[in-house]
């Protein structure tokens, strides 16, 4: 035996349980440049074959600059496991509820998107709660693209 323990290895040593979050704790996630190999690879994964989304010189001839982003395309830039979100509750994580999503302007190819998650609720339960956390992305000139929530059960800290 070497000492090796493969439950301690973990990208985030210090669990977290339903306790230990604050209403405005701010989870950054990856930015993304939208390229047009990841509006392929959604079109596989989705099968959505729409012209806006897959042909540019149909997107030019009604007015936009290029491919139009699918909203689904937009929305998971926010999965949490794209960050550190689940790696804290690796123990504590019961199940993801539910999940919401306005989409207030559209996403080309070439843009770049800058996705966060915000704890906006916090409803303990008797041996669990619900952390609300408010989804967004913003593009690179600063506008709010989408915005949205998703609400995960936790359990709370034992004994």
């Amino acid at each position: 035996m070497t000492g090796f323990d493969p439950t301690a290895h973990r990208m985030v040593p210090q669990q977290r349980w339903f306790e230990d979050f604050t209403l405005g704790e701010r989870f950054v996630l990856p930015s993304r440049t939208m390229t047009e190999a990841i509006f392929l690879a959604f079109q596989a994964a989705s099968g959505d074959n729409h012209p806006v989304h897959y042909d540019a010189e149909y997107c030019r001839a009604r007015g936009m600059p290029h491919m139009l982003a699918h909203g689904f395309q937009v929305v998971i830039q926010t999965a949490a496991g794209a960050g550190m979100f689940p790696h804290m509750v690796e123990e504590s994580l019961k199940g993801f509820l539910d999940q919401s999503s306005r989409f207030l302007h559209p996403v080309f190819v070439g843009d770049t998107l800058y996705p966060a998650l915000e704890v906006d609720e916090i409803t303990p339960q008797r041996t669990t709660g619900v952390i609300g956390l408010r989804s967004t992305v913003h593009n690179q000139k600063g506008e709010l693209v989408l915005d949205g929530r998703q609400r995960y059960l936790l359990r709370r800290r034992p004994g």
